[in-house]
C-alpha cells in the first residue's frame, strides 16, 4: 500500500497565514479520513520546496498539530499523525458524501457559483446551529 502523502495549498491573498493554513489543511484531511494515525506528514524540507515558504513556518504548524495531539514529531524520523478527527460517516467514501457531491452538481447545473454554493451552505449552516 502506498504512504498517503498531503498536498498543501496555500492562498496568499486569503488573510489567514501560512501556518494556520497548513494545520487547517491537516484538520481537513483527518475529518476526510484522508490522514490516519500513523501515516508521516511531509518533511519539512518537502514542504519548503513544494510552496515556497519558511521553514520556520512548517515547523511551527507541526509544533501546533503535536500541541493539540494530533501528530508527533520524531527527531530525524519526521513528524507522524496520532489521533484522527474523522467520523466513519464524514470519510471519503460515504453516501452522506454522494448525496453532497450530487446536490453540488446540481447547485453548479442551476447557475450558481462556488462563493454563491459557500453563502448558502453558511446559511443554511446557521440556521441549523441556532
Amino acid at each position: 500500500m502506498l504512504p498517503r502523502v498531503i498536498e498543501f495549498r496555500i492562498d496568499r491573498r486569503s488573510g489567514v497565514s501560512t501556518y494556520l493554513q497548513i494545520v487547517q489543511q491537516v484538520k481537513q484531511a483527518l475529518r476526510l479520513g484522508l490522514l490516519t494515525p500513523g501515516d508521516r506528514l511531509p518533511t519539512t524540507r518537502e514542504v519548503v520546496e513544494a510552496i515556497a515558504v519558511n521553514p520556520n513556518t512548517v515547523n511551527k504548524a507541526y509544533r501546533e498539530l503535536e500541541h493539540e495531539g494530533l501528530a508527533e514529531g520524531r527527531r530525524g524520523v519526521g513528524t507522524f499523525i496520532t489521533a484522527s478527527l474523522g467520523s466513519e460517516a464524514g470519510g471519503r467514501e460515504t453516501p452522506l458524501r454522494g448525496e453532497l457531491a450530487e446536490w453540488m452538481d446540481r447547485a453548479l447545473g442551476a447557475g450558481l457559483g462556488i462563493e454563491d454554493i459557500d453563502a448558502l451552505y453558511q446559511d443554511v449552516r446557521r440556521d441549523r446551529q441556532s
